[in-house]
């Protein structure tokens, strides 16, 4: 940060300007007219929900990916990064959640691969060694530089992704989730070195959804939605309550208490049991329960857990702990096989990445499920197939031009429906749907909202991890709230509405 002469007044120049910045995908405005300063010595979060813009603005940022529009100045100067190096030559260093070094290799060759000191044209390991003891001093790390890297804990290999990104001269540090991995006494070493960054002048955008850590560590806080940026506030002046408010985009007066009967009108049969069921790092221990018939929301901001619980729930991810039952069958130990072959199904919350096989057919996506729960040396006839999948195509309304077609050429909402043809084919006794209705068309949501309050209605149960409140709010006899990857709170009946879900996150 420097300091200019105006007229009669000192006026402090920010370290970091970032004026009407946008950027477009293909017709999707991922950032439009986005706007803040940060001073030298603050740490600033950067806030926001799935599809804010925040992981856009920080790879424009760092070059990665070209602005469409817009200026950044950096301690006074115009900058544009070619590319992530540039960045860091320019004075922009980033550390990632995972972290992004070379694990087999030492400490003291991570740190200094990009600035090799040589001696006749060799490189001196002696050289390397003194930079690198210095560089891990800088961030309060007294350890063996010439031991191999993942030996460490992550929380040391973060210290060491920010060792190296110091060892640029960098101006301004981002850290992009660092503390998703580390446990309380690791989180307060890295605050420890942020705040000592701090006092020396950096400055420090700092992305997390961990609301705790953000009042905990911050200056003030950004808050983007939808590609926008709704504001920057003090973090001492912003209540978590207008907080969550400003993230979600409504507050808590606008929303009316639900007219929908949420309670559950017949005795239903015990289906899902967790029973205190964990994962360190992952997920606090909690307990929950699911009957036939009987659809629980999870409700959270991104990062709260909610993905997590349903990975657990499913068996994708295996708990260190607890026991997971559907009906009289335990699924703790047993592979995803076991699962579907039981009767459970799940979407992921990620449809392109973890749900469809872009290259194959919509049949052959939707008959994978069952054909896995069956083995390969049992194949479904084509002809069974056909018949499966025509059902599908008809019964939830399918926009396709035939069974044949690659689903990559879908659009969102109909390669959602496919997958949950994919496990209504299956026949399961219980389904667990992340995200189901993201980045679908109006029509195919509501289709959605309809198949999911239908199958409700046939005695299957329902696990339903939303950001979208007001879906939960429309069908949900219960509503599991997350927090920090804790379950906070499960609202019942008559108690769930938009308000009581936010203010409970809020709390």
């Amino acid at each position: 940060m420097s300091n200019f002469v105006e007229g009669a007044q000192v006026v402090t120049r920010p370290l970091l300007k970032i004026d009407n910045l946008s950027k477009s995908f293909t017709g999707v405005q991922a950032l439009s007219g986005v706007s803040l300063q940060i001073k030298s010595g603050e740490i600033r979060a950067l806030l926001g929900e799935n599809g804010a813009g925040k992981s856009t603005l920080i790879k424009v940022l760092t070059g990665v990916y070209p602005r469409d529009g817009g200026d950044i100045l950096l301690d006074g100067n115009a900058i544009n990064a070619a590319d992530s190096g540039h960045a860091q030559r320019l004075g922009i260093s980033t550390v990632y959640q995972e972290v992004n070094l070379i694990p087999t290799l030492s400490v003291m060759e991570n740190l200094t691969l990009q600035h090799q000191e040589k001696v006749f044209g060799l490189i001196s390991w002696k050289k390397a060694e003194i930079r690198a003891k210095a560089l891990l001093a800088q961030v309060g790390l007294d350890i063996d530089p010439l031991r191999q890297l993942d030996t460490y804990s992550i929380a040391i290999q973060q210290l060491v992704a920010i060792a190296r990104a110091l060892s640029t001269q960098a101006k301004m540090l981002i850290l992009d989730e660092p503390t998703a991995s580390l446990d309380s006494d690791e989180i307060k070493q890295l605050f420890d070195l942020m705040r000592r960054l701090k006092a020396e002048g950096m400055g420090i955008i700092f992305v997390t959804h961990f609301l705790d850590q953000v009042y905990s560590i911050t200056d003030s806080i950004t808050v983007l939605r939808n590609g926008e940026c709704i504001g920057t506030f003090n973090t001492a002046e912003l209540t978590r309550s207008d907080l969550v408010s400003h993230m979600v985009g409504k507050s808590l007066e606008e929303l009316a208490p639900s007219a929908h009967d949420h309670s559950i009108q017949r005795e239903r049969k015990a289906l899902l049991a967790l029973n205190n069921v964990g994962k360190q790092r992952y997920l606090q221990p909690l307990n929950l329960s699911i009957a036939a018939g009987d659809i629980v929301g999870v409700a959270g901001l991104l990062g709260s857990g909610r993905t997590e619980l349903c990975e657990l729930a499913y068996g994708s991810v295996k708990p260190d702990q607890g026991e997971i039952r559907l009906g009289k069958h335990s699924l703790t130990k047993f592979s995803l096989r076991r699962a579907i072959q039981v009767g459970m199904g799940y979407c992921p919350e990620d449809r392109k990445q973890d749900g469809i096989v872009a290259e194959l057919s919509v049949r052959e996506n939707m008959i994978l499920a069952l054909q896995a729960s069956r083995g390969w040396w049992s194949p479904i006839s084509l002809s069974d197939q056909q018949g499966l999948v025509e059902d599908m195509i008809q019964r939830l309304a399918i926009k396709t031009p035939d069974m044949d077609k690659p689903i990559g050429e879908l659009s969102g909402g109909n390669q959602q429906k496919v997958i949950l043809a994919r496990w209504l084919i299956t026949h399961p006794a219980l389904l667990i749907l992340d995200e189901p209705t993201r980045g679908i068309d109006i029509g195919a949501h509501h289709d959605i909202i309809q198949i999911i309050k239908e199958l409700c209605e046939q005695g299957m149960g329902l696990l339903v991890a939303s950001s979208e409140l007001e879906e939960l709010v429309m069908f949900a006899h219960r509503v599991v709230v997350m927090k920090d990857h804790h379950k906070v709170s499960e609202l019942l009946g008559e108690d769930i509405s938009e308000q009581a879900i936010l203010r409970t996150i809020a709390s």
